[in-house]
């Protein structure tokens, strides 16, 4: 399993458009994905299950992946985030 945190940067957090991109490039991978907000966690792969984390801007999120392309899937995520959603 790979894990790394990372503060969410952007205005709105991880809310409507920048979820859809994340579900999006989550779902490019074969890895289990999760995300972790606080103490609760949801499938990186599920629009209601990222949305209902309510991650905002400052949040610190865990992402976890499990699976032939852990390291990848996580990475890709991060820089996706670091990168601003691509807007």
């Amino acid at each position: 399993m790979t894990t790394k945190n990372i503060e969410i940067k952007n205005a709105v957090g991880l809310h409507a458009r920048p979820a859809t991109y994340f579900i999006q490039k989550a779902n490019s991978y074969r890895s289990s994905i999760w995300v972790e907000n606080s103490d609760r966690r949801a499938n990186a792969k599920s629009l209601l299950g990222v949305l209902s984390l309510g991650i905002a801007k400052g949040d610190i999120i865990t992402i976890l992946a499990d699976g032939s392309d852990e390291a990848e899937a996580v990475d890709g995520l991060v820089d996706l985030i670091l990168g601003g959603f691509n807007e």
